[in-house]
């Protein structure tokens, strides 16, 4: 760990960490590679399991059917990982277990390996929390049935489990539901430059880290090496702090997916004051309302690529019950950006870069902070105007997005060169 952060056991809070000099915004405090990671199941046909890079076209192992990747390079630097995992995918065919199962699996190897026991960290994983005292019986039964696919994925290279768990692994992790529990609370979500997700790893020390609905870090990634970067000035002895959620959302959601999730109440100041659900629920309630019962289909519809349905919908929508809901609406916003991601996957990019600018003035509301979120949706709304050879715009709309992504990304960050990239393209053209 950076001397710049020091571990520390909050009352109330437990290990956390916390700054030990003055930290400016901006300024990189940590990166680190995860102890085991995974592709997520949902995209592992679109990137590579070694660098998690996106391709059309990847090689696939011919053993297990599910692994894929750029080259023969990534293939054979992939495979003293994959070699356990490739055997267990096998045994189960032509069922694939869940991301969490997969990871918890390869933490299990992990541990096996010598080179890999994680004794630099500066939080192990004996001292993660698996919050099992505190879960509902529901949930303990969920996670029961995890545990139970671990040892069936397993029983192929870890025949005798128990005593494998019990040898390699600490001893609040003896049992595959200690495991699986822990996975749960403390994996991260791994996404590209552009915040989709691809995967999720556990990066023990960086899970010392306490959620904040409006932290002073973020925390960006290539390929699986996690970057933890303040994007406010922190002061000495001031504790670092992260979102583990999508905090554009109201309080009561926010708290609901910690609980759930996390196994926590959030008391952070956003939460306490509520300071943004009055704006989130601006224009008569009956009148949103629809818009908010109206989002789980619409969800369905994006989920399942129904991009003409979608955008018939959202266009409905927001021609009637949306037009009296003042844009600041969440439910509007959300339904604005759906209408935007079924614009861009048809094509119409008049209408994508319509509905992209009406949502960057309540971004910057809603984002006091440089935020990856309101960094990504400024460059997509750039790449848009550029398209349409709106040419100053587009400059001045990327000039915004760097503002935001070289504190939030860094200035070496391959989406921020990219981003560079577009901008010296649009002063070309303009001297042109």
């Amino acid at each position: 760990m950076a001397p710049m952060l020091e571990r520390f056991a909050s009352p109330g809070k437990g290990n956390c960490l916390r700054a030990t000099t003055t930290i400016k915004s901006g300024k990189l405090l940590f990166s680190a590679d995860p102890l085991a990671s995974c592709v997520s199941t949902k995209v592992a046909k679109d990137v590579c399991h070694r660098c998690f890079a996106r391709h059309e076209t990847l090689l696939r192992c011919s053993q297990c059917k599910m692994a894929r990747y750029c080259n023969i390079t990534c293939q054979k630097q992939a495979w003293s990982d994959h070699k356990r995992e490739c055997k267990c995918l096998q045994s189960i065919l032509p069922r694939i277990p869940t991301d969490s199962v997969r990871l918890a699996a390869r933490i299990i190897f992990a541990l096996m390996n010598p080179s890999k026991s994680g004794s630099e960290e500066l939080y192990s994983l004996n001292e993660h929390e698996s919050h099992l005292s505190s879960m509902s019986e529901q949930k303990k039964r969920g996670l029961s049935q995890l545990a139970s696919m671990l040892e069936i994925y397993l029983q192929q290279e870890v025949p005798e489990l128990a005593l494998e768990m019990t040898s390699a692994l600490p001893q609040s992790c003896g049992r595959p539901l200690d495991l699986i529990a822990k996975v749960t609370c403390n994996c991260f979500t791994i996404s590209d430059g552009e915040l989709q997700e691809i995967g999720v790893g556990l990066y023990p020390s960086l899970s010392l880290l306490n959620h904040d609905c409006r932290p002073n870090c973020v925390m960006a990634f290539e390929g699986t090496k996690l970057h933890l970067r303040a994007v406010r000035d922190i002061k000495p002895t001031e504790e670092l702090t992260i979102s583990y959620i999508e905090t554009l959302s109201l309080t009561e959601e926010r708290q609901k997916q910690l609980e759930d999730q996390y196994h926590f109440t959030c008391r952070c100041q956003k939460c306490d004051s509520q300071y943004t659900d009055t704006l989130m629920q601006s224009g008569e309630r009956a009148t949103w309302q629809k818009l908010m019962e109206a989002l789980p289909k619409l969800e369905e519809l994006q989920a399942a690529s129904e991009w003409q349905t979608l955008r018939e919908s959202c266009a409905r929508l927001l021609s009637t019950e949306g037009a009296d809901v003042p844009d600041e609406n969440l439910y509007k916003l959300r339904l604005t950006n759906m209408a935007l991601d079924a614009a861009v996957h048809l094509g119409h990019w008049e209408e994508a870069t319509t509905l992209g600018e009406r949502t960057l003035p309540i971004y910057r509301r809603y984002y006091p902070d440089p935020h990856p979120v309101h960094g990504v949706q400024l460059m997509r709304v750039a790449k848009l105007q550029h398209y349409l050879e709106r040419i100053q715009d587009a400059l001045n709309t990327f000039k915004q997005a760097f503002e935001i992504l070289k504190i939030t990304h860094g200035i070496d960050h391959p989406l921020v060169a990219d981003l560079l990239v577009k901008m010296e393209e649009c002063r070309f053209e303009i001297d042109q």
